[in-house]
Formats: structure tokens, sequence, C-alpha cells
């Protein structure tokens, strides 16, 4: 288990308030590292957050910040590296979402959903890789992305399309960052038990529902179901893992066509009195 070991390491977490960014940096600190929470600065729950991380006996620091001012973001990195000293990990999980027709994307939304899941990854991974390079660390870059990364949804145009982007620019910077040692991936989540989800304007239990019957394991996943990916990426276990996504979604993207509540019933060889199942 010493490969997955992060002792001595800093790692920095957007979206660290709460679901999944909130279980990703508790995940890294139970596995040794100090964490860099970052959120907006009226955030309810980065302190909730810090607490956590707290009790697994690590360093939080909590540093502030709206991602969407992507103007302000190498400074932003230059003062965190003041402050901790060099970072090790960087985990791009902010993220933000709207559901709304094609017809219905204003250049505001279209803008603003860019800018935080694209182009806030791209500068904060800019300024943080360098700092890597000029310390000479190794590090690790981790992007969540999606699922919605390779397929699409309805409603979702520009998170879509942000999403793909971002797995794209994830291949690209593992090429050129390759020569320092640094590796760069992407997760890419399923649906997850976050509060992102609970605010589209729809009837979410008639959704989840649905959505569950679509899923082979047949449930949403708990945010800490993610941080087995992430420990691999983050750590030794994963030093020559780059240019790649891992995706976390119950089975969703391999099965085209939710065909097996159309089949009979599931019998088991070795047990055929046992009634069958689904």
């Amino acid at each position: 288990m010493h490969r997955f070991d992060l002792t001595g390491r800093t790692a920095l977490v957007t979206g660290a308030a709460r679901g999944l960014g909130r279980a990703l940096a508790l995940a890294l600190a139970e596995a040794g590292a100090d964490l860099v929470l970052v959120d907006l600065p009226d955030a309810p729950g980065l302190t909730e957050t810090a607490d956590l991380v707290r009790g697994t006996g690590r360093t939080a620091h909590l540093h502030p910040q709206d991602l969407a001012r992507t103007d302000e973001l190498t400074a932003f990195a230059d003062r965190v590296r003041a402050a901790v000293g060099p970072l090790h990990i960087l985990v791009n999980n902010a993220g933000v979402a709207a559901l709304e027709r094609y017809n219905e994307i204003t250049p505001e939304s279209w803008s603003r959903t860019m800018r935080v899941n694209l182009d806030a990854v791209f500068f904060l991974s800019q300024r943080v890789a360098e700092h890597m390079v000029k310390d000479g660390v190794a590090g690790r870059i981790i992007t969540v992305t999606s699922k919605n990364a390779l397929v699409a949804e309805a409603g979702l145009a520009h998170y879509n399309a942000s999403k793909a982007a971002a797995d794209s620019l994830t291949q690209t910077l593992a090429i050129e960052l390759a020569p320092h040692g640094i590796t760069v991936n992407a997760l890419a989540p399923g649906m997850v038990e976050t509060p992102i989800d609970g605010e589209f304007p729809f009837d979410r239990e008639a959704f989840e529902a649905a959505y569950r019957e679509r899923i082979p394991l047949g449930r949403y996943a708990r945010p800490d179901e993610c941080a087995g990916a992430l420990l691999l990426l983050a750590s030794d276990a994963g030093s020559y893992v780059t240019g790649t996504r891992i995706v976390v979604d119950g089975g969703v993207l391999a099965d085209q066509m939710p065909r097996t509540r159309f089949m009979p019933p599931y019998r088991n060889t070795l047990d055929p009195d046992r009634p069958p199942s689904p």
C-alpha cells in the first residue's frame, strides 16, 4: 500500500466545499496529503471540509477563489505556491451545469460554463504545472470531467462541450508535461449523489428512478466511490498512467442498449433450484 501513500505531498482541490470535491479532498488527506481547499469565497461548507481534513491529522489551507475570474488564476496560483510551498497534486474538480435546451442557452450561460469547466482548468493547470517544473516536482494533474465528455445528454450542450474539451486538453497537457515527469489524467464520473444534479428544475425522484434503470449497477455512485480512481492517478501507483481517463459510471457507457430488463430472468446454472433474479 506504500505505492498509494501521499505523505509529504500537498494537493490542491477545487470545488472542495461539498459533494465530490469534499470526498476527493478527504481521500487525499486519508492517504497522507496536506490539502489546499478552493471554492467560491462565499461557498458554504468549505470550513466544514477543512475541519474534516484536519480530523485526519493533515493540514488544510483555505484559499477561496472564483474560478470564473480566469484572469486572476495566474496570480492566484502564485499566491498559493508562496503560502504553502510546492504543490504535488492538482485536482481540477470545480464545475457548473445548467439544464437548458439548445435554443435557451444565452451567451452568458455558455460563457460561464466554459470559464469554470474549461478555461479555469487550463489556466490553473498551466501555472501550477510551471511551478511543478521549477520546483522539480514529478506532479500529478487530475481533471474531473464526466461521462458526458464521451457521450451527450439533451439539455446540456454547453456542459457536454466543456467536458469533451477538457478531456482533449488532458491529453495535450499529458504530452507536453511528460518530459518533466508530470502526469495528466481525467477522472470521468457518471451519475453521482451530489448537489449539482439536485439543482436541476425537474422531478428529481422520477428522473433518478428512470436513470437507475439505465445503470447496470442499478444506482448512483456515492462520492467516495470515485476516490479509488483518484488515488491511483495521484500516487506513485499510477506513475506510468498519463493522457488517459478513468470512467467511474456503474457501467453506463458499456451498455449501449439496456436490454437485460427485457430478457428472461437470470438463472444460476450452479443453483437451479434458486428462484430467478433480474
